[in-house]
């Protein structure tokens, strides 16, 4: 690290300071049977220059070092602990390490909170387990431990793959809530250089986020890879991706949750609250992490990472010498960000006279066979290809096995690529289709050369996608982080007053039992819901409560026709016929009233909006994590058949409003598809932002509110609030924000 030019020391970020002892240790206590003895192995094996201390009450050695009784034995407090006994033990061993003043522990046992129902001691011994540890950082229960491949200090009780860092070099960082996946991490032969793995387990204290800062402020770091089950605290990960902002050092996570039954399985595996995976979604873009769904995508990503850093756009070249591979290369990037732009005309013949008058010039290039192995030549077409100023040049190349083939000629490719690159000042990345047609000794001989080893064609692609997501998050300006409430304290009681008219209201069975504490929460009806968003300023049409037919009809008259008249506490009213439009006479009206009136509680006479260009859905629930999420997307009655739309967290941005109406596919409908009027699209972010600003307002009363349809209008005639639910909650609550963890002081962010 540098060094300050003040006489003080420069302070270290909370992350690594209360971690620096545990990370980075200099002594190593280790507890236990047979894994205690794996982790004296793995750290002699690795070369681990400090000390090491087994603790065992009848063994006088371990792996040939001498053995303590008991902590108050030790030479001195441990700068980091392996605890590898029973669930029981650990607490014990913990709260002496604690008052000995180790600098952190490892937990190994399983059976806390992990196990859920099907045992009553866990959640009680998760909690003496923090108690007992107080102020030392304690990382799990349930997890494997640290490798630090930099110093070769492990406290890990399991052979690995992996190798120590080589003196002055750098690698990434990877943490994961498995162990097992981390232990499968370490075989990968995919040249990766690691330095550092680790597992967070339980997260009872020590949470994610907080070993990621401690990792990613070590000079030898130069990207993170995440393996997310649940999230610890929304703070911390939003600290953790400002500060890897300020680093530079770029961030991909593969967060599982996207279906229920993975979700259920985070629940039962690390006791983590996993968040609704559009909710997650929405978080990790708004921090610049970039997401994968797959582990060796995570790799290859990292490793793209790794070599370049994040991409500063979208755009690709590829260059193969078939046909065959240039059309995979194409289709690739089909449904993706990512493209492969057509050839300007300069560019274009600025390669085509590198070739024969039989190659036909296009991105991706099949440069075929009459130039391979003719280094010369292939170095001037390379050139040519690489001088287009494309974000990343891409070269397949499958090597064949070294076991029963030579791989000679494959080698001026390889150099004519790197000459290339260097001409252009580019990156670049070599592609084998088939990741085991790049070997581990290829990779690293690619990474020496400055070109990245991709292996998969579809791996490359998500790789590239991500490195360039993240650009892109960087160039944006940093949005504000959350942290704590939306809304203050008591703004809720204009909505729950709304409660207080019985005859506005209706219990909601669908949200029945979702916050205990406060009982069955309520869902308004359109009226009483309508007049809330109106008295805010919300474009709400004006319409009425009524109760008769004669009522109905009085209600139509005043307000003009067209009306639009409704059945009241009918949810899905399109579904049961409890809506009629453009009724345009009274007796429209009366014929219409007396079919609805049995249906529901009362009936809602509205004046109809005219000059309708499309229809969005505007939804906002509460995540028990994130808080406040919007859901924005192609309204209307096949809103669930057609599932177009894009989620953002709240408070957002405009800027984020707008993109996300841009990311829809109906929105050429909104901007003159084929010939047709053009919508109010300011209006349509007006009322957008809007109903944000309303749910905000509110946030510690609101359950739901969705708007279906906001019916946007041609330019300059306004985007109108068609129908609306709105689900309050029944008592105070509090919105999502940090855990009990964060407030701990030392090493905690403090929320400001």
């Amino acid at each position: 690290m540098s060094c300050s030019t003040s006489d003080t020391p420069t302070p270290k970020p909370a992350g690594r300071a209360r971690l620096e002892r545990l990370l980075r240790p200099k002594s190593i206590a280790v507890f236990g049977g047979s894994q205690a003895a794996a982790v004296v192995k793995q750290c002699l094996k690795m070369g681990f220059a400090g000390d090491i201390w087994p603790v065992h009450p009848t063994r006088d050695e371990v792996e040939g070092i001498r053995t303590f009784r008991s902590v108050a034995e030790l030479p001195g407090a441990p700068d980091a602990a392996f605890v590898g006994v029973n669930r029981f033990l650990t607490i014990e061993v913990i709260a002496q390490l604690a008052a000995r003043g180790a600098g952190g522990a490892i937990c190994f046992a399983s059976g806390f909170l992990e196990a859920g129902n099907d045992d009553a001691d866990g959640e009680r011994l998760q909690a003496e387990l923090v108690t007992a540890a107080g102020a030392m950082p304690v990382i799990g229960p349930n997890c494997y431990g640290l490798i630090n491949y930099a110093d070769g200090a492990l406290l890990w009780p399991d052979q690995h793959g992996g190798r120590r860092l080589a003196p002055g070099g750098r690698g990434v960082a990877i943490i994961t809530q498995s162990s097992n996946i981390a232990c499968n991490l370490t075989m990968q032969k995919r040249g990766l250089p690691v330095a550092f793995l680790m597992t967070a387990g339980n997260q009872a204290q020590t949470g994610l986020s907080e070993m990621a800062l401690g990792l990613i402020e070590d000079e030898r770091v130069s990207c993170l890879g995440l393996h997310i089950e649940g999230f610890d605290t929304v703070y911390g990960f939003e600290r953790l991706a400002v500060r890897a902002r300020e680093l530079n050092k770029p961030i991909v996570a593969m967060k599982v949750g996207r279906s229920e039954q993975a979700r259920k399985a985070t629940i039962s595996h690390t006791a983590s609250l996993a968040g609704s995976d559009a909710a997650s979604d929405a978080f990790l873009k708004r921090l610049g992490i970039a997401r994968v769904d797959t582990i060796p995508s995570l790799l290859e990503t990292l490793k793209l990472l790794h070599a370049v850093g994040p991409l500063p756009g979208f755009t690709l070249s590829s260059m193969s010498c078939s046909g065959g591979e240039a059309s995979v290369m194409a289709d690739s990037a089909e449904g993706r960000r990512l493209r492969f732009p057509a050839l300007a005309p300069e560019h274009y013949a600025r390669i085509k006279s590198t070739l024969g008058a039989f190659v036909a010039v296009a991105n991706p290039l099949d440069y075929h066979t009459f130039i391979w192995n003719d280094e010369p030549a292939m170095t001037t077409t390379f050139t040519a290809m690489a001088s287009g100023g494309f974000d990343l040049n891409l070269l397949v190349l499958d090597f064949p096995r070294n076991d029963r083939c030579s791989d000679a000629d494959w080698w001026p490719t390889v150099r004519a690529f790197e000459a290339a690159l260097k001409a252009n000042g580019a990156r670049g990345a070599v592609v084998a289709s088939m990741s085991e047609n790049l070997t581990e000794e290829h990779a690293a001989d690619l990474f020496s050369r400055g070109i990245v080893p991709l292996q998969g064609i579809a791996e490359a692609m998500d790789a590239a996608e991500a490195a360039a997501a993240i650009g892109e998050a960087w160039r944006r300006n940093p949005s504000p982080l959350r942290g704590g409430s939306i809304g203050g304290a008591d703004r809720g009681g204009v909505v729950r007053a709304a409660l207080a008219v019985p005859s506005e209201t209706t219990p909601s069975t669908r949200f029945a039992g979702t916050s205990p504490s406060r009982g069955e929460d309520t869902q308004l009806d359109e009226a009483a819901a309508k007049s809330l968003l109106c008295n805010a300023g919300l474009a709400v049409p004006a319409g009425r409560r009524t109760a008769s037919v004669a009522e109905a009809i009085v209600a139509a008259e005043a307000l003009g026709y067209p009306v639009a008249l409704k059945a009241l506490c009918v949810a899905h009213k399109s579904e049961l016929g409890a809506v009629r439009l453009n009724l345009m006479t009274s007796e429209d009206v009366r014929a219409a009233a007396a079919a609805l009136l049995p249906l529901g509680s009362g009936l809602y006479v509205e004046k109809m909006i005219s000059g309708g260009v499309a229809e969005l859905i505007v939804g906002v629930t509460r995540d028990p994590l994130f808080g406040p999420v919007m859901t924005i997307g192609t309204g209307g009655v096949l809103v669930e058949l057609i599932k177009d739309s894009a989620t953002l967290l709240l408070p957002a941005s405009r800027d984020e409003v707008e993109a996300a109406l841009k990311r829809l596919k109906m929105y050429p409908l909104l901007d003159g598809y084929r010939g047709r009027a053009k919508a109010d699209v300011v209006a349509a972010i007006d009322a957008i932002m809007a109903i944000a600003g309303f749910v905000s307002d509110h946030a510690d009363a609101i359950e739901e509110l969705d708007i279906n349809p906001l019916i946007v209008c041609g330019e300059g005639q306004g985007a109108w609030i068609a129908d609306a639910l709105l689900v309050v909650s029944n008592g105070p609550s509090s919105p999502a924000g940090p855990s009990p963890r964060e407030g701990r002081g030392e090493g905690g962010w403090p929320l400001g």
